[in-house]
């Protein structure tokens, strides 16, 4: 009697939270790209919205209807995929009933994404698909601890048992996951459809997780984040890439580029490492500290330096807080002679900019390499 109870007193729990996960729909998409976004929150005093096409320290204030439901119509908003988020009275949340969420380093948000009339470069399309999958391993240069690399293997890679292919390390930002550029810069499907239009090279893509120091540790050990990412992807990371994939070898057949934190890490490996690395590229980029000073040689040299760069690309939209930073750097590139592509646009600090600077990007690399 008592387990019938129990039984009968679960079901009627879970009828309950079905009842209220499923009388409201969120973010509902209108055919006129407005966006419906609703939270069933009866208790809360006051409710918000962000989303990361509105201007940082920004919210949309929330209605609450006598249903208690919280509901704020947005839009039209352009195709694309966007991370919003709630925040009930201090509190900031994904939203509850929305399955596709935005994993972090710390904290979570969700994803909406609007389709495009006509199939979009970072939308699936009917094409050969590459596959991603996940390469757990250990990292001897961060105490043996488990990492994890997602590897886009293009179309054709396991047919083809004999060709070699380019590696492109691929970098994330800070507070972000290895899963970021598949799962919001859809880095996988704009590469098939690049591959099936003919305006890219097949290549490996590697996407590791890039805090190599706990993302909450002090701010006095993330200071060296970058310096033991550097290890970590050189000693560890790199040659398992080249035991465990079939990978061209040699400087030609590298590149490494990075958004944010990552184009940081990008520029400083990159060009600290011009024996590894001859395509480099930074989004919307955190700039090294001291970069004038620990990259005097490299600077002072320009003919060496040109000789060894297949491709310099800098990126940043002019709304975003790293612009001045991005700029600054192009000018003293432009100083020292530095050939280099610097590439200002409209656009925030979002994954929205960095889509379309990959777009760019990718059919640049290893344009005429050979695979050896």
């Amino acid at each position: 009697m008592h387990r019938s109870l129990s039984v009968l007193l679960l079901s009627f729990l879970c009828a309950e939270l079905n009842a209220q996960t499923n009388r409201i729909v969120s973010p509902e998409i209108k055919d006129d790209r407005m966006v419906i976004f609703r939270l069933d929150a009866p208790k809360a005093q006051e409710v918000t919205f962000f989303a990361d096409w509105m201007a940082p320290g920004t919210t949309e204030k929330m209605s609450k209807s006598p249903d208690d439901i919280w509901t704020v119509p947005v839009g039209p908003i352009a195709p694309g995929i966007y991370i919003y988020s709630f925040t009930v009275d201090g509190l900031t949340i994904a939203d509850p009933v929305n399955p596709k969420i935005k994993l972090r380093a710390r904290t979570s948000a969700s994803l909406l994404e609007i389709p495009g009339t006509a199939p979009e470069l970072w939308e699936a399309r009917d094409v050969p698909h590459g596959t991603v999958e996940i390469c757990y391993h250990k990292a001897t240069a961060l105490h043996g601890e488990t990492r994890q690399a997602w590897v886009y293997k293009p179309p054709g890679y396991e047919k083809h048992r004999f060709k070699r292919y380019p590696v492109l390390f691929l970098l994330h930002g800070s507070n972000d996951t290895p899963a970021g550029w598949s799962m919001v810069g859809r880095a996988n499907y704009i590469m098939d459809n690049l591959l099936a239009d003919g305006q890219a090279r097949e290549m490996i893509i590697v996407m590791p997780f890039g805090h190599a120091v706990p993302f909450d540790a002090p701010r006095d050990e993330q200071r060296n984040n970058t310096a033991l990412f550097e290890k970590y992807l050189l000693d560890d990371l790199k040659p398992l890439i080249e035991r465990q994939f079939r990978t061209a070898r040699g400087r030609e057949n590298r590149a490494i580029v990075g958004l944010s934190m990552g184009g940081g890490q990008a520029l400083q490996i990159g060009l600290d490492h011009l024996d590894r690395f001859s395509y480099i590229g930074a989004f919307s980029s955190a700039i090294p500290r001291e970069f004038e000073t620990k990259l005097a040689p490299l600077l002072q040299n320009s003919k060496e330096t040109n000789s060894k760069l297949k491709l310099l690309w800098i990126g940043c939209g002019r709304d975003d807080p790293a612009f001045k930073g991005s700029e600054q750097l192009s000018n003293l590139l432009d100083a020292h002679q530095i050939k280099h592509t610097f590439r200002p646009t409209p656009g925030r600090h979002t994954y929205t900019v960095w889509r379309q600077y990959f777009s760019e990007v990718a059919p640049l690399l290893f344009a005429n390499g050979n695979s050896k």
